[in-house]
């Protein structure tokens, strides 16, 4: 058995074996070669399968065929953010900015329907009908400071799920998505968003989107195609019926039998 030497840290006192101290030590390591609790094997290594190319003369693509606009960032106008806090704004306002920039966009990133629009634009006076969702709070980019979540409910079970960051005084919109959603999650510094799928039954879309520093941007870092959860079915469980319970009749109490008393017989008199 072969022992590691420990490394010399740089101006540590170097120590000098004596040579009875040596031997001690190295018939100390070979006793305890022979004892049990060292290392076992676990059986032959698998072999390493790496990744095969296919088709690897083909030339690389140039240019994405599609710009699905995953890394549009837009300044939010008109909206100011006192101390880079975004718990200051307000949500519905913030919508309403960038739908008065952008009023006749009905698809992409700034998308908007037009009843959706007119929706938005009277959230004060028919507050039940206003199709801004309760904010979320949760840092996203990792600078120390929370972003700004907001859902926007949209005809045809659709939501948008838009995200802003605070910088330099005002709001940047880092993410925009709209989907069937079935649900929104955090997890950790990740927005993950399920939605329905509707050329496979019985399968969800879900999407994990993620702070990308080269980008400035939220990015759709992992999206996959997932069976639908479905929660476990609870086994209805039989609940027997009760027996009324039967009080019991009461047994009258025993009266202990009397024992007659003895008749008083009277004393003799006494002779004269």
């Amino acid at each position: 058995m072969v022992f590691p030497r420990p490394p010399v840290r740089p101006g540590s006192p170097v120590r000098v074996r004596t040579p009875a101290l040596a031997a001690a030590v190295a018939l100390v390591a070979l006793a305890g070669c022979g004892t049990g609790g060292g290392l076992t094997s676990d059986g032959p290594t698998p072999t390493a399968v790496g990744p095969v190319r296919l088709w690897p003369e083909l030339p690389p693509a140039s240019d994405p065929p599609v710009d699905y606009g995953e890394t549009d960032t837009e300044r939010v106008p008109g909206i100011a953010v006192r101390n880079g806090d975004v718990r200051t704004v307000d949500p519905v306002a913030v919508v309403r900015a960038e739908v008065a920039a952008h009023p006749d966009t009905y698809s992409g990133a700034d998308g908007m329907y037009e009843e959706t629009a007119r929706a938005i634009l009277a959230c004060d006076t028919a507050p039940a009908a206003c199709p801004v969702l309760s904010p979320y709070y949760r840092d996203l980019t990792g600078n120390g400071r929370d972003e700004l979540i907001v859902g926007i409910r949209m005809p045809e079970q659709q939501v948008a799920v838009r995200v802003y960051l605070a910088e330099r005084g005002g709001l940047t919109r880092v993410m925009s998505t709209v989907d069937q959603v079935i649900s929104v999650e955090l997890a950790g510094k990740d927005l993950i968003v399920r939605a329905a799928s509707a050329g496979i039954p019985g399968y969800e879309y879900r999407t994990a989107w993620s702070w990308d520093e080269r980008q400035h941007s939220m990015l759709p870092a992992r999206d996959e195609i997932v069976p639908v959860r479905t929660p476990p079915e609870r086994t209805p469980t039989q609940t027997p019926e009760r027996t009324p319970t039967q009080t019991p009749e009461r047994t009258p109490e025993r009266t202990p039998p009397r024992t007659p008393t003895p008749a008083l017989t009277p004393a003799p008199e006494p002779a004269p």
